[in-house]
């Protein structure tokens, strides 16, 4: 693959990767279940594809899978990626951050792990902040 970008995609894992700089964080992928998108004929000879998205086309990598010579994004042609790749990646970031949310209660236990008090909405608001509702990289 070409030097790292802000963003892979791995078209045969249906996976779209935002790389982070906090190392801490790093590589945050997700799989995007979507056949109808992955299997568009505009992808059909596109192994994977590095995304630096800092507005310079040369740090930015299509890779086909046969030998045709890799190319810029907008060398390739293939639209917007923000609407393609970086809207589905905030789907699904968004969708698990609200799972987190919702799975992370503060109940009160007692020693054989029965709740002893079940935390209201407001308090778990007070301690985490409202669920979110929207996410935009």
């Amino acid at each position: 693959m070409a030097s790292k970008g802000n963003w892979t995609i791995v078209f045969d894992d249906k996976i779209i990767i935002k790389q982070n700089s906090d190392p801490v964080i790093g590589a945050q992928p997700y799989i995007i279940d979507d056949d109808a998108f992955w299997s568009d004929s505009k992808w059909s000879n596109i192994w994977a594809i590095q995304y630096k998205a800092d507005n310079h086309d040369y740090n930015d990598t299509v890779e086909y899978r046969d030998d045709t010579p890799h190319a810029t994004w907008t060398a390739a042609n293939l639209g917007d990626f923000s609407t393609q790749f970086i809207a589905k990646w905030d789907a699904a970031h968004l969708a698990q951050l609200q799972s987190d949310w919702d799975n992370n209660n503060g109940d009160t236990r007692d020693v054989d792990g029965n709740i002893t008090h079940e935390e209201t909405e407001s308090e778990k608001i007070a301690r985490l902040g409202a669920r979110p509702t929207s996410y935009s990289s």
